[in-house]
């Protein structure tokens, strides 16, 4: 079994960093330009991967539906 923090997939590490990118920018959430994320806020973070999660099973719902 794999730990949390690693990817199933490690070829979808790309696409989840572009995600988290274009939900910070949508929440109107400045990501820092050097990778700390030490400074930001729980709530903020919280909110970018809730809603990272929201958006994967939104796409998975929508494949789902597509297969039957």
């Amino acid at each position: 079994m794999a730990n949390r923090k690693s990817l199933l997939v490690p070829e979808a590490r790309a696409a989840l960093e572009q995600m988290k990118y274009e939900i910070a920018q949508e929440l109107g959430i400045q990501l820092p330009a050097d990778g700390y994320y030490g400074h930001m806020t729980t709530y903020d973070m919280g909110s970018i991967g809730g809603s990272i999660t929201k958006r994967l099973v939104q796409i998975a719902q929508e494949q789902m539906a597509g297969r039957f």
